[in-house]
């Protein structure tokens, strides 16, 4: 990352460089800063500045004076120091607000400050420091107040402070019947020498702390030998449950029961809880996990799963409940939870162009007196109605051509596009040549589509999506039966009632057509999984699959093209991965013109040429965001559970 950071640095340093020089950028004109006609307060920028969007020309020496503050951010942004940077990024773009460059640099440099930030606060809310993580994300929502990831972690840190908060007084005891009794037993540490039978050594032990025994029939009073040096009541209790194989269950804060540690023992003097625990959320596959753990280990003998309600109701003794909810609690609160933000770009391009001279392909040849004499053949009235009113001779054959011409009464082919006569007399010939076309014609398209998605997903949770249409793809049709094939005196054929025959007639050749079709996903399809690992990276398992058709059909049913990918892609927070795809890509190129000419180098390029170019790409840019991240600190303290051990 750090490597990444430098090289930016240093490319950024080079385009501010680039932009510093004078000499080597002409100033840009500004349609805002240029004089107005009639006005006599228009001003016109001085040469060797540049003037800002709101028509004030930048100075030399603000430029410079920004330029030096850009660099300065830059290297306050590679050593981390987020906020430092964005501050300088702020003075330059107020130093030159002309570079576009000052403005994305401070976007930039907000969000790796707004990002640093809301760590630093998960790790203080890990730790229990409430007041420093409100005040990073106090810090953060200063920077971005729009920022969404601040307002989510600012809600889960108002319910740390709920959960929190002192209840009412007889709100936990006041529906409840009674709780279960707590041991008072005498501090300090105590040391036993004893050699003596079991039933005695108990309540030796037990005696030295203060509490007074009543011992069960299954108690024997075999030979006991017991030694232990300066012991608290738990360390002597669970020695002594140890060695004489016998557990205690309290009566009251000074008396206890003892009986020897067998499962109908337990079943009939250890008490137990019944607690229902809530897990919304959570599939039906993890809440059998959750009560597998609770039956495999910690021991608990009754468990009952509701997965329709999201449910488990648990019956044991209070401190296997207490330990299997702290577990429980330290599980959930450390399930990870990462923001997808998904963007999905189409970029298309189309271009068609038309360029060239298209000669005549064919020349008509023909005699002039023979085409003379059939046009005055044809049009015999018209030549009579001329000669009558005297416009031409009798004779005058040329005269009489040119006024039916003239008069739009007579049309041919051969005067459309000039004639070239060549001979004399009855072998007077011409040459009509075809039409001569020029082609300038250009046509180019680009269209650019972004759809942006978020999706929230927790730790290793599979979520698809869809972009695109269903296209529905006929598979077959069921059609009803007509009734020319069945012949019944009266129905099918005229009986003796004309109503039947009018009720057949109207049913003849009726049916029903039934389709069945079955939708097809056409667009992008996108499974992701991501996986957040101790260091805050996150494994992002992809399934990419784009469905299109193909434009051709196979007994009538359209063909599907389909690309896919399939891959895991590990990356950091807040960097993102691009999949790119050539959606469609079509070239093609037509020559029209004369054969053998059109071959000839040079003389090529003046026939007419029909070029088109078609391409089409998909770009889809996940960036993986955590919104609750794995836990800081490490590894919690295993946790162990003592048999026969009563106390807290």
């Amino acid at each position: 990352m750090k490597r990444d950071r430098m090289r930016a640095g240093a490319c950024l340093a080079a385009m501010l460089w680039a932009q510093m020089a004078p000499a080597q950028q002409a100033p840009t004109p500004n349609p805002a800063s240029a004089p107005v006609a009639g006005s006599t307060n228009a001003t016109k920028p001085v040469a060797g500045t540049v003037v800002a969007p709101g028509g004030q020309p930048v100075k030399t020496k603000d430029r410079r004076r920004a330029a030096k503050l850009y660099l300065e951010a830059s290297k306050l942004y590679e050593s981390g120091r987020f906020e430092d940077a964005l501050e300088d990024y702020r003075l330059a773009a107020q130093r030159d607000p002309s570079n576009r460059d000052y403005a994305l640099a401070i976007e930039v440099a907000r969000s790796h400050a707004v990002t640093a930030l809301i760590q630093s606060a998960a790790k203080a809310r890990t730790l229990g420091d409430s007041a420093a993580a409100r005040a990073q994300l106090q810090r953060a929502r200063d920077l971005d107040p729009t920022d969404p990831q601040v307002a989510e972690h600012f809600n889960e840190l108002a319910n740390d402070l709920l959960k929190g908060a002192p209840q009412a007084i007889y709100q936990d005891t006041g529906d409840q019947l009674g709780g279960v009794p707590m041991l008072e037993p005498a501090p300090g540490l105590q040391s036993f020498h004893l050699k003596t039978n079991t039933r005695q050594a108990i309540e030796q032990v037990y005696k030295a702390y203060g509490i007074q025994t009543a011992l069960d029939q299954s108690v024997s009073g075999a030979p006991t030998r017991f030694d232990l040096d300066n012991a608290t009541y738990e360390q002597a209790t669970h020695a002594l449950s140890m060695v004489t194989n016998s557990f205690a269950v309290p009566l009251d804060a000074h008396r206890v029961v003892v009986a020897r540690d067998n499962r109908a023992n337990r079943i009939q003097f250890q008490r137990e809880e019944l607690e229902t625990l809530f897990l919304p959320g959570l599939t039906p596959a993890e809440l059998t996990e959750v009560s597998n753990i609770a039956k495999n280990v910690f021991d608990v003998p009754q468990v009952a799963l509701e997965p329709s309600a999201g449910t488990i109701t648990v019956r044991a003794p209070p401190k296997s409940l207490d330990a299997f909810n702290a577990t429980l609690q330290d599980l959930l609160e450390g399930h990870s939870q990462v923001l997808l933000d998904v963007k999905i770009i189409q970029l298309a391009h189309t271009n068609e162009r038309n360029i060239g001279v298209q000669i005549p392909q064919q020349v008509t040849a023909f005699n002039v007196y023979a085409e003379e004499q059939a046009i005055l053949n044809a049009n015999q009235a018209l030549v009579q109605q001329i000669i009558a009113s005297g416009l031409a001779a009798p004779g005058d054959t040329l005269a009489i051509l040119g006024i039916l011409l003239a008069s739009g009464q007579v049309s041919s082919s051969i005067f459309t596009n000039g004639i070239a006569l060549f001979g004399g007399g009855l072998t007077l010939s011409g040459l009509s040549p075809g039409p001569t076309t020029v082609h300038l014609n250009l046509n180019s398209s680009d269209s650019r589509q972004l759809d942006n998605v978020q999706l929230r997903l927790a730790d290793g949770q599979d979520e698809t999506l869809r972009s695109g249409s269903r296209y529905p793809i006929l598979q077959a049709s069921y059609s009803g039966l007509g009734t020319s094939g069945v012949n019944i005196p009266g129905l099918t054929t005229a009986g003796s009632s004309s109503g039947l025959s009018s009720l057949l007639s109207s049913l003849t050749g009726a049916g029903t057509t039934i389709p069945q079709v079955q939708y097809e996903d056409l667009g992008l399809t996108l499974k992701a999984n991501p996986r957040v690992m101790r260091n805050g990276d996150v494994a992002l398992t992809m399934d990419m699959k784009i469905t299109a058709l193909a434009g051709s059909t196979e007994n009538g049913i359209p063909v599907l093209n389909n690309r896919s990918y399939s891959g895991v892609i590990t990356l950091k927070e807040g960097h993102g991965a691009v999949l790119m795809s050539e959606l469609d890509k079509q070239e093609s190129q037509a020559l029209s013109g004369t054969p053998g000419l059109g071959e000839i180098p040079g003389l090529n390029n003046i026939n007419d040429k029909d070029a088109q170019r078609n391409y089409a790409t998909l770009l889809v840019v996940i960036t993986p965001r955590l919104l609750e991240g794995p836990h800081i600190a490490g590894h919690t303290p295993m946790m162990r559970i003592e048999r026969g051990s009563q106390t807290r």
